[in-house]
């Protein structure tokens, strides 16, 4: 291994990985830079994510969402050995822009992305399944099994204005997210 200097600057590239194998990325790459004691030119790998509440049937799933899927951040001082476990790792593609000449991103587009993850990170957001005119059923209340369209989404407080039939007069209902579904026949 080639002995760094520790004034040289880490640069954040962006390597392509299969989709789907971030995380089996990265973890390889964090074994790896601990067994070869690579840390002092290899900091850290990021994968840009969220997480988000997923509305399934009337049931929360709480999943990842990478924001770049296909890609992860990897700061590092760019040299042979740097570059060799990088382009050698399993489910890597390569480096994003030139394989062959790799060049660290610019400092804006690094503050804007970590800015992101730094924003999102400890929210979480609601994915919304619905949209204005879809049927729906509520799951949950006063108004358990009724069906009906809806007609407002509120997306800050988290609610849904449901036109249902009650008495056979059209009647709109405010309901959480979580009390309805977009499966009808349940």
């Amino acid at each position: 291994m080639t002995n760094m200097n520790d004034d040289i600057k880490k640069g954040w590239f962006v390597l392509r990985v299969f989709t789907g194998q971030e995380d089996a990325v990265k973890t390889y790459l964090q074994q790896e830079i601990e067994i070869l004691n690579l840390d002092a030119i290899i900091g850290e790998v990021l994968i840009p994510a969220e997480t988000v509440i997923e509305m399934r049937d009337g049931k929360k799933r709480e999943k990842k969402r990478v924001f770049f899927p296909g890609y992860i951040l990897v700061e590092m001082v760019l040299n042979p050995d740097s570059k060799h476990l990088i382009t050698n790792a399993p489910n890597v593609i390569g480096f994003a822009d030139n394989t062959q000449d790799p060049q660290p991103l610019r400092k804006t587009e690094v503050d804007r992305i970590l800015g992101r993850v730094e924003e999102k990170r400890g929210q979480v957001t609601v994915d919304i399944p619905f949209m204005v005119e879809d049927k729906v059923k509520i799951n949950d209340g006063p108004f358990k099994d009724f069906i009906g369209s809806i007609k407002e989404i509120n997306h800050e407080k988290r609610k849904l204005k449901v036109l249902i039939s009650i008495f056979g007069r059209s009647t709109p209902v405010e309901v959480d997210f979580l009390q309805v579904s977009t499966n009808i026949s349940q």
